[in-house]
């Protein structure tokens, strides 16, 4: 009997390190008209800036969502351009403006309950470079889908979250225990 229960705790441990190991693979691609283009699975891609032409490729891809995280006065963001493209084919647009030296209050909430928002999903989320929005998938990873830190650091550095926006993200995880 004690074997039997070797095997069943071996056999759990295994399973729990390949689910680990699969829930974390992220892939980066080479999208026209898309900067930094890194995708979890089919749950989640995050990206840099995004042009209005690459929002066909968006929907092509089967997401169901754009979660742009840019702000409307920077360089190039044309977020009025971009929601247009895709309202025209049929893709969930939302905007939740992020200001890395004045974050708003409710920023997290807003984007947890947009990305969270089942018609949304599979979203795909961007910023200009894909810092933003990997910094905000960290922090939704730990809130909503009860990841531990660590875990959700290497997810959220492979989809583009960097040293800038890293003490963000951790900051906000401290500071917000659920």
């Amino acid at each position: 009997m004690p074997r039997r229960l070797a095997l069943s705790v071996l056999s759990l441990a295994l399973l729990c390190a390949t689910t680990y190991a699969q829930a974390s693979k992220v892939t980066k691609e080479t999208i026209p008209g898309i900067t930094n283009f890194a995708r979890v699975e089919t749950t989640v891609a995050c990206g840099g800036a995004t042009k209005a032409e690459a929002v066909p490729a968006i929907k092509q891809m089967g997401f169901a969502s754009i979660i742009n995280v840019r702000e409307a006065t920077e360089p190039g963001a044309d977020i009025d351009q971009e929601a247009a493209a895709a309202k025209a084919i049929g893709l969930n647009f939302v905007n939740v403006p992020f200001n890395v030296a004045s974050p708003a209050p409710d920023l997290v909430d807003r984007f947890i309950a947009a990305v969270t928002k089942k018609e949304n999903t599979p979203a795909y989320i961007h910023c200009a470079a894909g810092g933003r929005a990997a910094s905000l998938w960290m922090i939704k990873r730990v809130q909503v889908d009860g990841w531990d830190e660590a875990r959700a650091l290497e997810e959220a550095t492979a989809l583009g979250l960097n040293e800038r926006l890293k003490p963000f993200a951790l900051d906000y995880i401290h500071s917000h225990k659920r």
